[in-house]
């Protein structure tokens, strides 16, 4: 009998083959016995759950799938749980900051209604109430727009405009505000058209937010705005000469409902500087604050001259 040692080799070579392709089809199912039970633990609420695998493994962009789901999904998971939080601090200063100036509101008109007061107290007390009205009136319309730009239904009209011309126009409305409250005030705003595409009512409420902010929280006696500007964007810098914030504090600031005054006593709601954040990112700016304690607050806002 001859014996043919090519077919020797053939049979080597199929065998090894044979081989290679048992030992992949029983990685193939034990990798799938693991992504089973993976996504088993992934569906029960383990968002933790990784799907280690190897470079030669023919499931690899399954494992490297689920894994990156599950990420996805943890960081939704945690998202959420933030917003549960916020949404309970945003309930628990709702209670504060509503009812508190609504219980008043309410004494103040009774005891006008029941005749306890009258003559020159009475005017007073009307006076009060008055204001007390637009506090809570002011508020609701506030909440209100976080509620719309949180919600991102809020509507923008963006426009071509001379964005110097506006920002005179805006700060200029707060010339007689800032005298009547003894701020002095440097306004330095270029004379020449800059043409930029923006929302006129959108900008306006970014710098009402910031100047009524440095009236409100600072605890100086200056304001200074400072528009700077070149072919590729304009920069605008708003600072004050108060008791800055606290290095503990800038990381939130721009946060809903954070507020540096812990006592409350500034009269504050903690959304004007999360509202002026979502218009300023709305149109497609980017904000950003500087300060040390003792030394003032500087917030600078970059808009593209491509908007």
């Amino acid at each position: 009998m001859n014996f043919n040692p090519f077919l020797l080799i053939a049979l080597c070579i199929t065998s090894f083959i044979i081989l290679f392709l048992v030992m992949k089809l029983r990685r193939v199912r034990e990798q799938l016995s693991i992504v089973e039970e993976a996504l088993e633990d992934v569906k029960s609420g383990n968002q933790n759950r990784r799907v280690l695998a190897r470079k030669s493994d023919m499931t690899k962009r399954i494992c490297y799938a689920i894994n990156e789901i599950a990420v996805k999904n943890q960081s939704q998971l945690i998202w959420q749980k933030q917003s549960e939080q916020a949404y309970k601090r945003l309930m628990t200063s709702l209670s504060h900051d509503v009812k508190t100036p609504l219980a008043s509101l309410v004494g103040y008109l009774e005891a006008i209604e029941n005749g306890l007061v009258t003559g020159e107290e009475k005017e007073s007390y009307i006076h009060v109430a008055v204001e007390k009205a637009y506090h809570l009136k002011n508020f609701v319309e506030t909440l209100f727009e976080w509620v719309k730009l949180d919600a991102k239904e809020q509507i923008f009209h963006f426009e071509l405009c001379d964005f110097n011309e506006l920002t005179r126009n805006i700060v200029a409305e707060w010339v007689p505000t800032l005298e009547c409250r003894h701020f002095d005030y440097d306004f330095d705003i270029p004379e020449d058209e800059y043409s930029l595409r923006v929302d006129p009512h959108a900008y306006t409420r970014i710098l009402n937010n910031l100047f009524q902010n440095a009236l409100t929280h600072s605890g100086g006696n200056k304001l200074a705005l400072q528009l700077l500007e070149n072919e590729q964007q304009v920069k605008i810098i708003i600072s004050d000469n108060g008791k800055g914030i606290s290095s503990t504090d800038i990381p939130h600031i721009f946060e809903r409902m954070y507020q540096c005054d812990r006592s409350r006593s500034s009269g504050g709601n903690g959304l004007g500087l999360s509202i002026t954040m979502e218009l300023v990112n709305a149109m497609g700016g980017k904000i950003k604050v500087d300060s040390k304690q003792g030394m003032g607050a500087i917030f600078t806002i970059l808009f593209s001259k491509s908007l």
